[in-house]
């Protein structure tokens, strides 16, 4: 069995993001949507927030900015800022085990993703740290990103993809990428592979060297 976990990453977009709860909802697919602190902050784009929590997917925090990878910040005010700001502004939409992604900067898994003072805020604030094992660079590729996702699917038993809500032209290619997982007897779970999760509630439950500068 091929499982695959969505995530989207970036928005809320008001021209992207209502067509994408409109496809997972006419497919009966639970995601989870990592959001921007800056966006959230704009009524229109939190309406589509609150939309998304309230057919049942989930909200998680994404950094205030998205501007530079946790990692390579030097100013631990700056980082907690970055994720303490916008987990406010999530309020009550957040999932009780408080997600956050760091920003990859490209996409990429490395100790850039996160600094020590990161790591506290996540332990400090009982949050939990959410990784991906599958990133098919939509925003790069917005017509061909659905076979490059596909065959990282086949590739491993239980995916957590990377997705983003973004105006690129990309979330036109959903509905496709969705129909050929079923059609290769994938399924869609909203839960995420252990593996991808280091940090759950403020507990670190797996080595984090590979992930912290």
């Amino acid at each position: 069995m091929m499982d695959i976990t969505l995530t989207f990453d970036n928005g809320p977009e008001p021209a992207v993001t209502p067509r994408v709860l409109d496809i997972l909802g006419n497919a009966g697919i639970l995601a989870t949507f990592f959001v921007l602190g800056s966006k959230l902050a704009e009524p229109e784009r939190r309406g589509i927030a609150k939309r998304a929590f309230a057919e049942g997917h989930w909200i998680g925090n994404h950094t205030k900015t998205h501007t530079v990878p946790l990692g390579r910040v030097t100013d631990s005010a700056t980082v907690i800022t970055e994720i303490v700001e916008t987990q406010s502004l999530i309020d009550e939409l957040s999932h009780p085990d408080r997600l956050f992604r760091p920003f990859g900067g490209g996409g990429e898994l490395g100790p850039h993703l996160l600094n020590q003072a990161a790591v506290e805020v996540l332990k400090n604030e009982k949050m939990t740290c959410v990784l991906w094992n599958a990133i098919p660079r939509d925003w790069e590729d917005p017509r061909g990103w659905a076979e490059v996702a596909l065959s990282q699917c086949l590739s491993q038993t239980w995916s957590l993809l990377v997705l983003h809500d973004l105006p690129t032209g990309a979330m036109g290619r959903l509905k496709i990428f969705i129909d050929r997982v079923l059609d290769h007897g994938g399924r869609f779970r909203q839960d995420f592979p252990p593996e991808c999760v280091p940090i759950v509630r403020g507990a670190v439950v797996s080595k984090l060297d590979a992930f912290v500068t």
